[in-house]
């Protein structure tokens, strides 16, 4: 089992996929069974899936850093890299993986080749500062983000979301530690504290960025990724309509792949652009 030291006395657990110097890291508390951003390393990309630490097959900690466990994700990052030699990046994640992402952006811009934002909001500030998963843990009546059995017309389609569901219930969920069940990570860029500080750091964001998300999505909602797609000089917006949170990129694995690897190739081709019409500017 492939554990890597990101601190002193701290190391994460890793798998790995795919050869190459074009890296792609991502870091999630946890990972589905069909990954868009695993695969990844079929199109030619040397993946490294991360897990938090915290969680998992990673180290956990008894001490809850709240808010602050964004920077400390962001830092693990740097730290792997710097381990493996890897000087510039693409970073990937999804949900919670994306909020990291946000903070690598705000700490380490330089060492990012392209940031791929799946569900990535970031939330508007004005509107609170408890996330999604606390509010759950509460008990509160919220949106729901999964579809309902057999919604998909293929039934291949439905059976990949069973079993996925069904192995994230054996692998994850019912392996959590209590100091997994009990972590309240809030929301990232909490300490920007508004909206309007939310938006002069997006526009502060120059690397090449593909937002992925779906219309019906009570967090990531669309409203929000169209803003941060606005502010973004650098960006792209993917939206699914009909798909909520956790939807496509587990059941549509291929085609989002191959939407993130068709951005990438550009960006690599186009001199850390992601479209030729920016370099003419």
């Amino acid at each position: 089992m492939p554990k890597f030291e990101v601190a002193k006395g701290i190391n994460i657990h890793y798998d790995e996929f795919g050869e190459g110097d074009r890296y792609v890291i991502c870091t999630m508390i946890d990972y589905q069974r069909y990954s868009s951003i695993r695969d990844l390393w079929k199109f030619g990309y040397h993946v490294f899936l991360l897990t938090n630490r915290g969680f998992g097959k990673s180290d956990h900690s008894d001490v809850d850093y709240h808010e602050g466990w964004w920077d400390i994700w962001a830092d693990d990052v740097i730290s792997f890299a710097d381990g493996h030699g890897i000087d510039k990046f693409i970073y990937a994640g999804d949900s919670h993986g994306a909020g990291t992402g946000w903070h690598l952006c705000r700490r380490y811009q330089d060492r990012l080749k392209a940031f791929v934002a799946i569900v990535p909001g970031p939330y508007n500030l004005d509107e609170g500062f408890v996330s999604y998963r606390t509010r759950l843990m509460r008990g509160e009546k919220v949106n729901p983000m999964e579809q309902p059995e057999g919604y998909f017309e293929d039934p291949a389609v439905d059976e990949r979301l069973r079993r996925d569901m069904e192995y994230f219930k054996i692998e994850v969920q019912d392996h959590q530690s209590p100091e997994e069940k009990a972590m309240d990570y809030k929301r990232p860029l909490m300490d920007l504290e508004n909206e309007e500080n939310t938006k002069a750091f997006l526009r502060s964001i120059l690397v090449p960025t593909l937002i992925v998300g779906g219309t019906e999505d009570p967090i990531s909602r669309p409203d929000l990724m169209l803003r941060t797609v606005e502010c973004m000089p650098h960006s792209k917006l993917i939206l699914y309509h009909g798909f909520s949170h956790n939807e496509p990129w587990r059941i549509f694995v291929e085609e989002v792949s191959s939407e993130i690897a068709f951005f990438l190739d550009n960006v690599y081709d186009n001199d850390g652009h992601y479209y030729k019409r920016i370099i003419n500017e």
